[in-house]
């Protein structure tokens, strides 16, 4: 197996808005698009497994094993108010831990949400600054210059180019490679410390805020840090893996003679979101 998406309902979408996500740093992405999937109610219809997922299976309390996947879920509003849509969300376990997944794994996804009439994407994800904030901001980055005049009266910073090197993961792809399909993508980054295995409830409920603006939907926040900690310990054990998997991966490159810059340029600084 490489990577697969199995379908297990059909759903009849319109104009739909894809959401994805997925843990990162302070697992943003994942606790924000979490909530919304519970506080909705969504259904989930797909799930995805890949062999480029770490290889292993999570011990539960009742002795059964939890196969690392990501899945996706939609919410259809019932009496549809003006600018509401259709959402397909993607949440999941874990990313790809290699390069070669990474771009897999995003063009199997990029091809799925395709087929159900997707057109604009938003990722959500952290964006780690070194240190705790009382207020954190909400970046974006988009891959259309004419998204930022529309996205910009939501509060969104769109003066990324100066804090931001890369976007690594399936935030920054799904922008990037949806692009090249015609597809419309912002990625909401939350400020975050960047301290492993800490999850920023705080973070996720400013991008929460903002995602639920955009998508012009009313969802409350109220009860997502008492929902993070009944989750801390799941994001905890899923962050420490993929930690040692991604500090291994460090290690390696490490080993390979680095890169000399040409005379008079720095070497670019890289910042590690997701």
């Amino acid at each position: 197996m490489t990577t697969k998406i199995v379908e297990l309902k059909k759903p009849r979408l319109k104009n739909p808005v894809f959401i994805e996500g997925l843990p990162g740093v302070g697992n943003v992405g994942r606790i924000a698009a979490g909530y919304l999937v519970e506080e909705l109610k969504a259904v989930k219809f797909a799930e995805l497994y890949s062999s480029h997922f770490m290889p292993f299976v999570l011990l539960q309390k009742e002795s059964t094993v939890h196969v690392l996947k990501n899945e996706f879920y939609y919410w259809k509003p019932k009496r549809r108010k003006r600018g509401q849509r259709d959402i397909i969300i993607l949440i999941g376990d874990s990313q790809s831990i290699d390069p070669e997944g990474h771009y897999e794994i995003v063009e199997q996804i990029l091809n799925y949400v395709k087929k159900l009439g997707v057109k604009e994407i938003i990722t959500l994800a952290g964006l780690g600054v070194g240190e705790k904030k009382e207020s954190p901001e909400v970046l974006g980055a988009v891959n259309s210059p004419e998204l930022v005049k529309k996205y910009k009266k939501y509060g969104i910073n769109f003066a990324t180019g100066d804090k931001v090197g890369t976007i690594v993961g399936a935030s920054g792809l799904l922008l990037g490679l949806g692009a090249s399909d015609g597809i419309k993508g912002l990625c909401l980054l939350g400020e975050t410390s960047g301290v492993p295995l800490i999850p920023d409830p705080k973070s996720a409920e400013i991008v929460l805020n903002t995602l639920t603006k955009i998508l012009k939907i009313k969802v409350d926040t109220s009860k997502i840090q008492k929902k993070v900690k009944e989750m801390e310990d799941f994001i905890k054990r899923m962050e420490k893996m993929q930690r040692n998997a991604l500090m291994q991966m460090m290690k390696e490159r490490m080993a390979k003679p680095p890169g000399k810059a040409k005379e008079g340029e720095e070497e670019e600084e890289l910042s590690y979101i997701g």
